[in-house]
């Protein structure tokens, strides 16, 4: 299939196109830092690595982004970048769809498969929590099971304190939560392998034909963000009373 993935739900974002040439898949891809950076940063990335691939975004058979749970700047940058390449690649064909069909897809998934593919030679099935850094002493997490050929969404994405996110003996432990939250880890999970992965755009292209075959691709006009915490931050009252209640003596 000829791809485009990309993600900007992290500190990093990653751009990925996957090319069949002569029945054989090649990837072109890169990272670079996110953030602030995604929304000037992010379409000459993508711009370049078409180029490398020698791929016109009509001729592509998917966009794929990384939905969330994440950064709320980032999926949104992700998203509308997604939709827009989407819309402008379509053709004024007749029968052709409305665009070039927008796969979004599930970070967490994405960490997963890239703890996947870092970790080697696998037993089946393969058990993965997945964790990404919220921020505000919180964690995004999600549990998966690798079957050898697909992964199978145990617990899907979920908010949760770093001690109160549940773990299940026998799984592995794949994010980026570890230097920042490794000791407020739950305490079941004491000894688990720990990977460090992070949702990157490669990871995404071995993912989407599954899924796209699975019928997730969507018109890019339904694409959307997946948001997790509908609220970053505290109204003055909440505040007032978080001191009040931080001053009163210890009872």
């Amino acid at each position: 299939m000829q791809l485009l993935a990309l993600d900007t739900s992290t500190d990093r974002m990653s751009v990925a196109v996957g090319r069949s040439i002569e029945g054989r898949q090649q990837v072109w891809s890169d990272e670079a830092e996110g953030g602030a950076q995604a929304s000037s940063r992010l379409i000459p990335m993508v711009r370049a690595q078409m180029a490398r691939a020698g791929l016109a975004f009509s001729e592509l058979d998917a966009i794929v982004f990384g939905r969330g749970p994440g950064a709320f700047t980032g999926l949104r940058t992700a998203c509308a970048v997604a939709q827009g390449l989407a819309l402008g690649a379509r053709t004024d064909a007749p029968g052709a769809p409305r665009s070039v069909p927008v796969l979004p897809l599930d970070s967490l998934m994405a960490v997963a498969e890239q703890a996947r593919i870092a970790h080697g030679g696998l037993q089946q099935p393969w058990d993965v929590l997945a964790m990404l850094d919220a921020r505000m002493d919180e964690v995004y997490w999600g549990s998966y099971r690798w079957h050898g050929s697909h992964w199978q969404v145990l617990a899907p994405p979920a908010l949760a304190r770093p001690r109160e996110v549940p773990f299940v003996a026998g799984q592995v432990l794949a994010g980026n939560v570890f230097a920042t939250y490794g000791d407020r880890l739950p305490a079941a999970s004491a000894g688990a392998p720990q990977i460090a992965a992070l949702p990157l755009a490669s990871a995404m292209l071995g993912l989407a034909p599954t899924l796209l075959a699975q019928g997730q691709g969507v018109d890019a006009a339904l694409a959307l963000p997946l948001y997790i915490r509908d609220k970053v931050a505290s109204t003055t009252a909440e505040r007032a009373a978080a001191k009040a209640a931080e001053a009163q003596p210890a009872s």
